[in-house]
C-alpha cells in the first residue's frame, strides 16, 4: 500500500507540479477573467440578488424538465463543499504551510471565470436525453461544441472513476475518520449507515436530490461558518497576526511557520491549487452538470450562480476552517486532515469541538457523495444510456464502504490524480469555445438586461443560435478532416 501510495505521489508531482496543471488552469481562470472583463468583479452583486432574491428552500420539483435555478446551484455547492473544505485544506497547510491558503484565494478569484463559463457552456448545448429528460455538461459541449466524441467519451470515463468511485471514497474516508476521532464508532458501522443512506437518495432519482441539496445546503453552511464565527471571536486578537502568517507564508513558507513546516513555495503553491480544486471544482468539468438542467430565463445567468457557488465554497467555508485552525494555533505538523480541524475546534469548544466537526463533515461529506454520484451518473447515461445506472449505483456504494477502510494518503492521492486528468479534456472544450461565452456574456450585459431583442434576432433564442453556431463549427471540422483523409 506504502509503495502504490508513493508511485500516485510521484505521479501527482509532475501532473500538479509547475509545467501542467497548475499553469493550465490559473492561466485558464485569467484567460476568462480579462476576456469575460472581470465579470466575477462587475457582475457579482447581480450574481448575489439572482440567487438570493428569490430564495426558496421549498422550490418547484425537479424532473425531466429540469431543476430550478437555485436547486441546481445547491447541487452544485453539495458537491463543492465537502472535505476539501473541512480536512483538505488542513491537509494542504501541514503540506504547503499556512500562504497554501492564499494560493487556494488566487485561485479561486481567477477561477471564478472559468467556472462561468462552464456553467454558460454547459446551458448552451444541454438537450434531451433518451427519456426525453433535460440533461447536459461538459461531455455534450465536448463532443457537440468542440466536435470531439473520443475526447466526450474519454471525459466521461475520467469523471466516473474521478468523482463516483475515488472521490466518493474520499468523503467515506474522511466521515470514518472523524467519527472514529470523536465517538469512537468503528469504521464499518459508520460505512454501512452511508451506504444506506445514499441507496435512499440513490433511488429517488433527481427529484430527491434535488430536494435533499436545497434543504440542507444552505443549512450545513450556516451552522458550520457560524460554529467558526464563534471561535474566531474567542481569539480574535490573532486574526491580524494570522492574516500575516497566509500572506508571508505564500512567499516564504519556512519564514512563516518558524522551520515546523518546513514547506516550500512550490509546495505552497502545489498544495494550495490543488486542494483548491478539489474544493471549488473550477475548470474540472462536474458542476456543469447541475448547471445545464437548471432553467433560467438567459444561459448566462446560471454562469453568475455558479460564481456565488465558488464564493461559497472557497471564500466563506473554507476560510473559515482555514482561519479556525490559524487563529488555534493548532498548525503543528502533528496532526493533519480532518483530525486537525477537529483539534482546532475542540481548543474553542472543549470537548464539544470534536463532535461539531465530525456531524457538520458528515453532512457536508455527504451532499458532496449525493452530488458527485449525480454527475457520474450523468455521464453513465451519456456513454451507455438508462441500462447501466442501476449497476453503476450499486458499484458506488461499494466504493463508499471500502473508502471508510482505507489510509488517508493513498485516498487522497488517487483524487488528485484523476481530478487532474479529468481537468484536460474539460480545459481543452471550454477554453476551445470562449467565444461562445463571450457572446453569450455580451448579450446579457448589452441587450438582455435592457429588455431589448437579442442580438442574434428575435425568431430565435439565443442558445438556439449559439448552438448553430457550434454545430457550423463541427461541420467545418469534419469538411477539413474529409479533405485531408
Amino acid at each position: 500500500m506504502d509503495q502504490l501510495t508513493q508511485i500516485v505521489s510521484e505521479i501527482n508531482s509532475i501532473l500538479w507540479g509547475p509545467w501542467c496543471l497548475i499553469p493550465i488552469l490559473v492561466g485558464a481562470g485569467i484567460f476568462f477573467t480579462f476576456k469575460l472583463r472581470f465579470v466575477q468583479v462587475r457582475q457579482f452583486g447581480r450574481a448575489i440578488k439572482h440567487v438570493f432574491g428569490g430564495l426558496s428552500l421549498n422550490g418547484e420539483k425537479a424532473g425531466g424538465h429540469g431543476m430550478t435555478s437555485f436547486q441546481s446551484l445547491a447541487t452544485a455547492i453539495a458537491a463543492q463543499v465537502g472535505t476539501g473544505n473541512l480536512a483538505g485544506v488542513a491537509t494542504a497547510m501541514v503540506m504547503g504551510g499556512p500562504g497554501a491558503v492564499f494560493w487556494m484565494w488566487l485561485a479561486a478569484f481567477f477561477g471564478m471565470a472559468t467556472i462561468f463559463s462552464e456553467a454558460v457552456l454547459a446551458q448552451l448545448y444541454r438537450c434531451k436525453d433518451s427519456e426525453g429528460r433535460i440533461t447536459g455538461g461538459p461531455a455534450y459541449y465536448i463532443s457537440y461544441g468542440l466536435g470531439s466524441k473520443p475526447l466526450a467519451a474519454i471525459f466521461s470515463v475520467l469523471i466516473i472513476i474521478a468523482l463516483g468511485f475515488i472521490g466518493n471514497m474520499v468523503q467515506a474516508n474522511s466521515i470514518a475518520t472523524a467519527f472514529e476521532s470523536a465517538f469512537d464508532i468503528p469504521t464499518p458501522v459508520t460505512g454501512l449507515f452511508i451506504i444506506m443512506l445514499a441507496g435512499f437518495i440513490f433511488i429517488g432519482g433527481i427529484k430527491r436530490i434535488a430536494s435533499f441539496a436545497e434543504k440542507m445546503v444552505p443549512l450545513m453552511a450556516s451552522v458550520y461558518v457560524l460554529g467558526a464565527i464563534y471561535i474566531m471571536c474567542m481569539f480574535w486578537q490573532n486574526i491580524p497576526e494570522t492574516f500575516e502568517t497566509i500572506i508571508w507564508g505564500a512567499f516564504n513558507p519556512t519564514a512563516a511557520t518558524g522551520g515546523v513546516i518546513g514547506a516550500s513555495v512550490k509546495e505552497a503553491i502545489r498544495y494550495g491549487v490543488a486542494r483548491g480544486l478539489f474544493s471549488n471544482e473550477a475548470g474540472m468539468g462536474s458542476t456543469p452538470h447541475a448547471h445545464a438542467i437548471a432553467r433560467v430565463r438567459h444561459p448566462a445567468e446560471q454562469g453568475l450562480a455558479a460564481i456565488i457557488g465558488l464564493f461559497i465554497d472557497t471564500f466563506v467555508v473554507l476560510t473559515a476552517t482555514a482561519l479556525v485552525i490559524l487563529v488555534t494555533g493548532s498548525l503543528d505538523g502533528k496532526a493533519t486532515g480532518i483530525v486537525l480541524t477537529q483539534q482546532a475546534f475542540s481548543k474553542g469548544m472543549g470537548d464539544a469541538g470534536s463532535g461539531f466537526v465530525a456531524i457538520c463533515l458528515f453532512f457536508a461529506a455527504f451532499t458532496t457523495i449525493i452530488g458527485w454520484y449525480f454527475f457520474a451518473v450523468q455521464n453513465v447515461k451519456y456513454l451507455f444510456g438508462y441500462k447501466l445506472v442501476n449497476i453503476f449505483s450499486v458499484v458506488v456504494l461499494c466504493f463508499l464502504m471500502t473508502g471508510s477502510f482505507l489510509k488517508v494518503n493513498l485516498v487522497w492521492e488517487l483524487a488528485d490524480m484523476f481530478n487532474g486528468l479529468m481537468v484536460i479534456p474539460n480545459i481543452i472544450a471550454v477554453v476551445g469555445l470562449y467565444k461562445l461565452v463571450a457572446k453569450a456574456c455580451a448579450d446579457y450585459e448589452d441587450h438582455y438586461l435592457k429588455g431589448e431583442k437579442p442580438v442574434f434576432g428575435p425568431s430565435e433564442s439565443l442558445t438556439g443560435r449559439l448552438a448553430k453556431a457550434g454545430m457550423r463549427r463541427i461541420r467545418r471540422i469534419r469538411a477539413s478532416r474529409a479533405r485531408n483523409s
